[in-house]
C-alpha cells in the first residue's frame, strides 16, 4: 500500500503526509485546459526542489486539491507559499486571461495531515510508554 511506506534521509525516517487544498481569489472558476497542466507542473517542481513527493494533484475549476509528502524539515507554510507564489506569477505570465487579476489565488488555505495511527491509538501507546518507565525505574 502506498501509504504506508517510510522514505529516510541521513537523519530521519519519516511518513510526512499532507491534504492541502487552495482556491483562486474569489473562488473563480480560472483553473482549466492549459492552465491546470501548467499548474500541475509548476507543483510537481516545487515539491521536487524540496526533496517531498506529490502523491496526488485534483484540480477543479475553482479549487486544487494537493496530497503531498514531505521530509520533516520541510515546513507545510513555506511549501505552501512557494507554491502558490510561483505558481501565480507564471500563470498570470503566461496565459493572457489570469494576466488581468491582480492576485491569482485567495490567502486562505487548507492543510491537515493524513496517515499515520490515529490518535486513539497513539494516546494509549503514549501512556503505556510512561507506564513502563515508571516500573523500570522503581525496580
Amino acid at each position: 500500500m502506498r501509504f504506508m511506506r517510510y522514505r529516510s534521509t541521513g537523519k530521519a525516517v519519516f511518513s510526512v503526509k499532507y491534504h492541502v487544498i487552495w482556491c483562486p481569489k474569489y473562488r473563480r472558476g480560472v483553473l482549466g485546459g492549459a492552465a491546470e497542466l501548467r499548474l500541475k507542473q509548476i507543483i510537481g517542481e516545487v515539491v521536487a526542489e524540496v526533496g517531498g513527493m506529490v502523491i496526488e494533484v485534483a484540480t477543479m475549476p475553482d479549487h486544487v486539491h494537493l496530497l503531498v509528502e514531505l521530509p520533516p524539515q520541510v515546513a507545510v507554510c513555506k511549501l505552501v507559499e512557494v507554491m502558490r507564489g510561483r505558481s501565480s506569477r507564471r500563470l498570470r505570465r503566461e496565459f493572457g486571461y489570469l494576466a488581468r487579476m491582480t492576485c491569482l489565488w485567495a490567502p486562505s488555505w487548507f492543510v491537515s495531515t493524513v496517515g499515520g495511527a490515529p490518535l486513539e491509538v497513539v494516546q494509549p501507546n503514549v501512556e503505556n510508554q510512561k507506564l513502563t518507565a515508571a516500573r523500570t525505574r522503581t525496580a
